[in-house]
């Protein structure tokens, strides 16, 4: 395996670990990872990581790009629906400096490091090169 598949892989298993780290931490009380904040979100993203790791370790480098690419853009979405999440949750409320006050006590956690780094980290297999395997003569297969 080359560096950049391994990488990758390195990649794909801090998404799958950045799913169960500490994402939103609403009022101090309690801790919500990807499954806390939208289950089936979570799967969707457990099983793309998957995917990537198999297409990895089989050597199929297209299905492996397709899911880094899917990686980063579950995580960019899941990142936005958050954010919207977290500012839109007190707009029910007539005056707008408790519903502030309220938005500001939920803390974005360090588990957002973590998911955009091994998301970064699955796209180093764009950077690999399928090298052809040479047979008899000058035969090129790749």
């Amino acid at each position: 395996m080359r560096i950049p598949s391994l990488l990758s892989l390195v990649g794909f298993i801090m998404v799958i670990a950045a799913t169960y780290c500490p994402m939103l931490r609403p009022f101090g009380l309690f801790s919500m990872n990807v499954y806390d904040m939208n289950k089936p979100f979570g799967m969707v993203i457990l099983i793309v990581a998957v995917i990537g790791m198999i297409g990895l370790v089989f050597n199929r480098l297209k299905i492996a790009r397709s899911a880094a690419w899917a990686t980063v853009a579950l995580a960019a979405l899941l990142y936005v629906g958050a954010y919207l999440k977290v500012h839109t949750s007190f707009s029910f409320l007539p005056m707008s400096s408790i519903a502030a006050y309220l938005t500001s006590k939920i803390k974005f956690k360090w588990g957002w490091y973590v998911l955009f780094t091994g998301a970064v980290l699955c796209l180093t297999i764009l950077f690999s090169k399928k090298q052809g395997v040479i047979k008899s003569g000058n035969e090129v297969v790749s």
